[in-house]
């Protein structure tokens, strides 16, 4: 035992490391997390009552029918308590409808479908490697990597992939569901105050599946206004030349912004405002993140452009030598994308 408890007290330590607290489920942020988290506390606390009581008897029986030093009798055999029986049958019913009654009730109650409800937020959620796609049909606006949504909302997702099988999941406001290629899956989400949240593909999908992160933004109903009426502004492009001829060439082939390009890769309308480069890389002069290097979105936007196959393995955005895009290049338009900021 003094081998063990030290060795359960390393492991502890080494996998408190491993969590953080923007992607922990006992950190409920909204009503689908906190109806969830309270099944995981009811259900935990009938799985240790069971485990305590049945540790308890074994104890019990160990030490009470024990064999006494010089007894060689055979002890008296029995068998077939009924009052045990129906003790050990009866108790267990009633733990598992104890469980069973608000599990169902909050399963089918999560389950509800509010794509044609008027007053929710629809979004179609298109997931790829290894990036997230967000649409809003009703507004006209498709935007990437950071999903905005309003408060005191119903928020209804559709869940498509464009590829392979992943998992849609923001563990403090809600649990995960799966993007299948072919087909759609429904859920919705509330988000009841103003704040960034972690989210994450929560299946196994390819070499970067670990970094095939999100940010879900919750804000005021005015600002989310405000939000979608300058993603649908008329775009803003480069004010040098070369750049702009550069950037329409090279990048909105793929890429949009504002009105302009394509959205067959993200979409990078108002992405100098983003928490994020990539869904990863962490923009210092936006926010602080204590895990990750100090670089700004500018420094970030050139270190992806440049080798994205070093940040993310297995994506399918082109690197500067196979645009054929010169160093001056490369920091024209990071610097352009760094100061492509929507006000809202």
């Amino acid at each position: 035992m003094k081998r063990i408890l030290p060795l359960l007290a390393g492991m502890a330590l080494l996998l408190s490391a491993c969590g953080r607290s923007d992607l922990s489920a006992l950190d409920p942020q909204g009503p689908i997390a906190q109806r969830q988290y309270d099944l995981m506390k009811i259900s935990i606390s009938i799985m240790t009552l069971v485990v305590v009581v049945v540790f308890a008897i074994c104890i019990y029986v160990l030490i009470k029918f024990r064999r006494r030093k010089g007894d060689k009798t055979i002890p008296k055999q029995v068998e077939g308590n009924h009052k045990l029986e129906i003790i050990w049958t009866v108790v267990p019913l009633i733990l598992l409808l104890i469980l069973g009654v608000p599990t169902i009730q909050s399963v089918f109650g999560m389950a509800k479908d509010y794509s044609k409800d008027k007053d929710a937020i629809q979004v179609k959620v298109t997931s790829h490697l290894y990036w997230w796609e967000f649409e809003y049909p009703q507004l006209g606006v498709t935007t990437a990597q950071e999903l905005v949504v309003p408060t005191g909302k119903k928020i209804s997702f559709e869940l498509v992939s464009a590829d392979v099988k992943h998992s849609f999941w923001i563990p403090s406001i809600g649990g995960k569901m799966d993007t299948n290629p072919g087909m759609s899956n429904r859920m919705y989400l509330e988000f009841p105050k103003e704040g960034v949240y972690r989210g994450k593909c929560a299946e196994l999908c390819g070499p970067s599946h670990a970094l095939m992160d999100f940010k879900a933004k919750s804000v005021s109903p005015a600002s989310f206004d405000k939000w979608v009426a300058a993603m649908k502004a008329p775009a803003v492009m480069p004010a040098d030349a070369h750049i702009a001829e550069t950037f329409r060439s090279k990048c909105l082939a793929c890429h949009a912004v504002g009105d302009q390009g394509t959205n067959g890769a993200p979409n990078l309308t108002g992405i100098g405002g983003r928490q994020t480069v990539a869904g990863i890389l962490y923009n210092s002069d936006v926010v602080k993140d204590p895990q990750s290097e100090d670089k700004t979105v500018e420094e970030n936007l050139k270190t992806w452009i440049t080798n994205p196959q070093k940040v993310k393995p297995g994506n399918q955005m082109p690197s500067a030598a196979d645009n054929q895009l010169t160093q001056d290049e490369i920091d024209g338009i990071a610097k352009y994308l760094a100061g492509y900021k929507l006000d809202y």
